[in-house]
């Protein structure tokens, strides 16, 4: 019986890692070797991208003629549609295209829009004249206008959504040293974005606002070229991941199912629920089952007398799929306040830096590139975190990347609401010297909290892009690594209508019958009151993620696994000492009471 056993366990262990993964092409490649391309095109185009994100508001609002809050939701408007529309290139990169490809084929799409933008911006012809309307752009002009900040917004977007699972790809998550290096590569990502975003909110800033907006249009399109130039070289050294069934159409088809069978009682033990065990007939991870939200459990009752069929039973994995993806919403909805705040320091800084002093010695600093405060940090601190700071904690914590993803987060989210608080502080000190002692105070005063934002976003974005890949089940990693994009899209949404709202009840609560933010004055509103608002309700948001990242239950228990694995640490070989810990994480976790089980059996059978 030992030796049945032993060959069976040989079976599983076999069966596990050919279901641990999609289809691979070019599986002997990958490692940092291959991410170095994407980190390249990642870095020129953010160039543009970013440049765009701090200068829109001008563009908007001194060539195309909006008032100030036009301009402003116009920018958050766009803003909020590119990151939404990750999740259209996320959900193609997982079914119907690679995630090269995909991110080739929005690339092509982002340079069609820049033509267009570049086009706009240059002749004089085709720009509003100014108007005494809130927007001055109508008809041909219009139809131009929109076309092309669609066009961008839908390729920026695509690009983020592809991208950053194709550089997680290229590591392989059954081996323990691998496992490790994606954290390190979502660090190095962000790090290439950094770079490409000092560039740009210094450089690219710098041409459209002194020189000329086509000069820097044109210089964004350049660098977006090159990018895709870049990571189209990398294509011989890439782990490409073969799309697979719709990550959604799954989704959907435990919803119906489950809302089909919802009389009918959860059997008491899960073997009892319906799975495909069958290694040759199924190409992906077997996930275990969990007793949170039982009623997806009815989706996978197979009535009896009834043979095995879509949109009649579905299996337990993919129950837990949908499962994970639940657990997974509180957290990304715990962020989206953060990025509320992000989007009101990429508009109502920008605005407050038009009336402060913008020297530096003799050169005069756009407003509008005042975010490379931030950028610099944070170009100085991922190096510190990564080298430093990890290896430091790890020591403490035992976690191989010192602290979990969603630690992380929440250290970000402290920090955001530490930097209202700031924000508040500087437009009040602004708002005195200026009135009270007709003083522009320097530009640089902004660059305090802006700070310490770029901190917190260097601690949020990479834990949560990291959290999104490491927890979603394998066919649904480009599409939830896009989650952490979809936070920045609802919080730039949230802003447009938070400010709306705002005036509207201040106004009627303001003793002046006045909104805080109403009017085209920043010295007779009180933006003050406004970033302190958000400070406090950052605080709140912060307690209530403590409640949900302590409620969250992480798939196959990933943190204790990591852990054991490091400190079970490396032989000579560069590999762990237990052979057990090559197999896939969720075969460790799925046959673990069947081990000792069988074990056990065998031990008396022996005797």
């Amino acid at each position: 019986m030992l030796q049945q056993y032993m060959q069976g366990l040989d079976e599983e262990v076999a069966g596990a890692k050919e279901l641990a993964h999609q289809p691979m092409k070019n599986s002997g490649h990958g490692g940092f070797k291959a991410t170095y391309f994407i980190f390249a095109m990642m870095l020129l185009d953010n160039i543009g991208f970013v440049a765009n994100m701090a200068s829109l508001v001008l563009y908007f609002m001194f060539v195309l003629k909006f008032d100030l809050s036009g301009s402003s939701t116009t920018t958050t408007n766009y803003l909020g549609t590119t990151f939404l529309l990750t999740l259209v290139g996320g959900f193609i990169s997982d079914t119907y295209m690679t995630r090269l490809n995909t991110a080739l084929f929005f690339g092509a799409i982002e340079l069609a829009g820049y033509l267009l933008v570049i086009i706009q911006s240059h002749y004089k012809n085709l720009q509003p004249v100014p108007c005494a309307e809130s927007s001055c752009v109508h008809g041909s002009k219009a139809l131009l206008f929109y076309m092309s900040i669609c066009l961008l917004g839908l390729g920026g977007g695509g690009i983020r959504g592809s991208i950053p699972a194709l550089g997680a790809d290229q590591f392989d998550h059954r081996n323990p040293k691998e496992r490790k290096d994606i954290a390190s590569f979502f660090n190095w990502f962000l790090l290439s974005i950094t770079i490409g975003a000092t560039l740009g909110v210094t450089f690219v800033v710098y041409l459209s606002t002194e020189v000329g907006w086509d000069v820097g249009f044109a210089v964004s399109l350049c660098c977006v070229f090159f990018g895709i130039v870049f990571v189209a070289l990398g294509k011989r050294f890439y782990r490409v991941r073969v799309p697979g069934e719709s990550p959604l159409l799954r989704v959907v088809q435990v919803l119906v199912v489950a809302a089909k069978n919802w009389r009918t009682e959860v059997p008491k033990t899960a073997d009892e629920l319906y799975e495909v065990r069958d290694r040759k007939s199924v190409r992906r991870e077997l996930i275990p089952h969990t007793s949170q939200f039982g009623f997806l459990d009815k989706a996978a009752i197979l009535p009896k007398s009834t043979d095995p069929a879509k949109w009649k039973v579905c299996t337990v994995t993919q129950v837990e799929e949908v499962k994970i993806l639940t657990r997974m919403m509180p957290i990304l909805l715990s962020t989206i306040l953060m990025n509320t705040c992000l989007a009101q320091l990429q508009t109502l800084s920008v605005q407050q830096g038009t009336l402060m002093d913008t020297k530096l010695g003799h050169f005069k600093v756009p407003p509008a590139s005042i975010p490379v405060i931030p950028l610099v940090f944070m170009s100085i601190l991922i190096p510190v975190y990564e080298f430093a700071f990890v290896p430091i904690i790890r020591r403490f914590t035992g976690h191989p990347n010192g602290i979990t993803h969603l630690q992380r987060v929440g250290v970000g989210l402290v920090l955001s609401a530490i930097s209202m608080g700031i924000a508040g502080l500087v437009e009040v000190k602004r708002k005195h010297e200026l009135l009270q002692h007709n003083h522009r105070i320097s530009l640089f005063w902004l660059s305090i909290h802006y700070a310490v934002f770029g901190i917190a976003d260097m601690f949020t974005l990479v834990g949560l892009m990291e959290f999104f890949y490491r927890e979603a089940p394998l066919g649904m990693r480009s599409l939830s690594t896009s989650f952490s994009w979809l936070s920045l899209s609802i919080g730039y949404y949230l802003n447009s209508a938070f400010v709306g709202l705002i005036d509207t009840v201040t106004e009627r609560l303001d003793k002046s019958k006045r909104g805080w933010l109403q009017g085209r004055d920043l010295n007779t509103n009180h933006a003050e009151r406004f970033y302190w608002f958000l400070a406090i309700l950052s605080v709140i948001n912060f307690v209530n993620y403590l409640f949900w990242a302590n409620w969250y239950k992480y798939k196959d228990n990933v943190p204790r696994d990591e852990e054991m694995l490091l400190r079970a640490g490396p032989n000579n070989n560069g590999t762990t000492t237990d052979d057990s810990f090559s197999t896939s994480m969720s075969f460790v976790s799925r046959t673990r009471d069947f081990s000792v089980t069988q074990e056990k059996e065998a031990e008396s059978t022996s005797k």
